[in-house]
């Protein structure tokens, strides 16, 4: 019995030797769950926002625009003609409204809801639906998530400076037009920011796009279940942070130390399909005091969006519709029929 394990033991060592560098963390790394999450045990979502795992949730089926923005944080509503409440929804999704937010270039960029998390945690899951409209264009900001720490009543600033590592960490997951290579609104890409983020090439720090292999499009006119995961690192000498996403419940990139990329540029890094080079990992944090504690619901419209993507007349109102969000500790996944 003692031979066989010793022999056991051996060929483990030996098949670990033999993978190519970060392979084992990707094998080990890489377990995931997809399809139906906490939000499977919720048929059309009834009484998941009162689960003690679910940090927020919202969806806009109680009251008015401004009963909506008093269960926020803090909103951002230009002249009262950014947010509506419409009769939309996901074809799965048990209600009967969404939000629709309109960005109007010349009057307004888009607008926002900011919500505080009920309570500050080392990893949180954000699961919302969210619709483009038939004519989108490309966008300069979308949703985010991440932590302050001192918390505050509003989205703070930052962009083009480098985090310090004990005041604030942000994700963004955005469609990113690649300079007009993918069709409007683009491809879904994590937008970051951190202490060991790459500068780009104007001296600035601004956030570091990373992305899959493979870009995931983001359609027109059609509803997407979008969750993401943020994983603080367990320590501030460890760079053991992850982020993920999941498109409809399947996994479409899970970036963590050692997965394999492609190489840095000034904007970030995309993941490697073959071969490349393992990832140093995400110290998120320096101070384990900061934790993710908001989750910020935005529609950010510029004419430089549409300048950067190649685009000579962008169109003047862009619409996106949101339904059915949800943050928890735990994996959501789609909503369940």
């Amino acid at each position: 019995m003692k031979m066989k394990i010793f022999h056991y033991q051996v060929a483990l060592a030996w098949l670990i030797a033999m993978m190519p560098p970060g392979a084992w963390c990707q094998v080990e790394k890489g377990k995931l769950p997809e399809g139906f999450g906490l939000a499977a045990q919720y048929p059309k979502d009834r009484g998941l926002a009162k689960d003690p795992r679910v940090l927020l949730a919202e969806d806009f089926e109680e009251g008015d625009v401004a009963g909506l923005i008093r269960r926020w944080t803090e909103a951002s509503n230009k002249g009262g003609r950014v947010l509506e409440l419409v009769g939309d929804h996901p074809p799965v999704s048990g209600g009967k409204r969404c939000l629709q937010m309109t960005a109007t270039l010349g009057e307004n960029t888009g607008g926002h809801l900011y919500g505080r998390l009920s309570r500050e945690v080392e990893r949180a899951f954000a699961r919302f639906y969210v619709k483009f409209a038939p004519d989108a264009d490309y966008i300069h900001h979308f949703v985010h998530f991440g932590g302050y720490h001192p918390l505050t009543r509003w989205p703070q600033g930052g962009a083009g400076e480098r985090p310090r590592g004990d005041e604030r960490m942000t994700v963004g997951i955005e469609p990113h037009g690649g300079n007009g290579r993918w069709p409007a609104p683009g491809a879904w890409t994590f937008y970051a920011y951190w202490p060991e983020m790459k500068i780009s090439a104007d001296g600035r720090y601004w956030g570091n796009a990373l992305s899959p292999a493979d870009p995931v499009l983001v359609p027109r006119n059609q509803w997407q279940c979008i969750e993401i995961m943020f994983k603080c690192n367990s320590t501030p000498a460890e760079a053991d942070g992850e982020l993920a996403l999941w498109v409809d419940g399947e996994l479409k990139m899970h970036i963590y130390k050692g997965v394999m990329r492609e190489k840095w540029t000034g904007m970030g890094f995309k993941l490697a399909k073959a071969g490349g080079e393992p990832f140093e990992g995400l110290r998120w944090r320096t101070d384990n005091r900061l934790k993710i504690n908001f989750f910020w619901l935005l529609h950010y419209v510029t004419e430089n969006a549409a300048r950067q993507n190649k685009v000579a007349r962008p169109n003047p109102v862009n619409r996106v519709w949101f339904d059915d969000i949800v943050v928890a500790s735990e994996y959501i996944g789609p909503i369940k029929p």
